[in-house]
């Protein structure tokens, strides 16, 4: 029944706006023209449609305007729209709540928690299998010299000291052997040194080639190959021969173009090469 009795006031505030308009001669456009306002916003009072005015404030500055303009009581419109509207509050425990903020971080941080705890469980594990496998490696009793070298950044095993008679006894092992151990019966060392640019070739008696190409200054090779070993020098001048620890000289066998096509017998003695059928000649 109280809805009804506000139904019938809101409707007699739209009845008594529009009476009063039409005993002051006004138009819905002239009474828009004098309070400034949309045609609309007239017709919506008039025929009641309060909620098309948006929000209360709202419908009720304009109700007291237009019954101002038409000459109708502002309080008693204004208490009528009060008393029938104060019934139509919206129902608020209908309203969904959102979830508090702090329920997420609340959730939140025992995973975190339990992720970092993981975590921190698989290094200490990860450290003691390491630590295990170490051990192991290494058997009871073995010592330092047993273990293999650690590997240095470069990816090859660093230096290891020997121990004191090992080196002791390396120093006297190779002081026993000679710089330039003698070459087997049949066999002839040759040292070639450089000291300009040349081309050189070298073949032993059986016919092999030791050494060919081009060969820089202030570099040297010693081959090793049955006697007499054929060379082919292409600057002669620039290159210094020994045959079994004896000097090697050339003489008159150097060509003008500073070439030299010889033959060295196992004493060192030197011969010109034939160039027929030489091999590689």
């Amino acid at each position: 029944m109280a809805g009804e009795a506000g139904a019938e006031q809101l409707r007699g505030i739209g009845a008594r706006l529009r009476s009063a308009r039409e005993k002051r001669g006004l138009t819905i456009l002239q009474s828009a023209e004098k309070l400034h306002v949309d045609g609309r916003v007239l017709e919506l009072l008039e025929s009641e449609d309060f909620a098309s005015l948006g929000a209360a404030v709202y419908a009720r500055g304009h109700l007291r305007r237009y019954a101002e303009l038409v000459g109708e009581s502002p309080l008693e419109l204004l208490r009528q729209y009060g008393d029938s509207t104060h019934t139509e509050q919206p129902d608020l425990t209908r309203i969904p709540h959102s979830a508090p903020a702090g329920s997420g971080s609340r959730i939140a941080a025992p995973a975190v928690l339990l992720l970092v705890g993981l975590a921190l469980g698989g290094i200490l594990w990860w450290a003691l299998t390491m630590q295990s496998r170490r051990s192991q490696s290494v058997p009871a009793g073995a010592s330092l010299s047993t273990i293999p070298p650690a590997v240095v950044p470069g990816g090859q095993p660093a230096p290891a000291e020997p121990p004191p008679e090992t080196a002791a006894e390396g120093s006297a092992a190779a002081a026993a052997v000679p710089v330039a151990a003698r070459p087997a019966p049949g066999e002839a060392r040759l040292a070639l040194k450089f000291t300009e640019q040349s081309w050189v070739e070298v073949y032993d008696a059986g016919g092999h080639r030791l050494l060919h190409g081009v060969e820089a200054a202030d570099s040297a090779r010693t081959l090793e190959g049955a006697a007499p070993l054929k060379v082919v020098l292409g600057n002669a001048p620039g290159v210094a021969l020994t045959m079994n620890g004896q000097a090697v000289t050339l003489g008159g066998l150097v060509h003008r173009d500073h070439s030299a096509h010889i033959l060295i017998d196992g004493s060192g003695h030197v011969s010109a090469a034939a160039p027929a059928g030489a091999p590689g000649g």
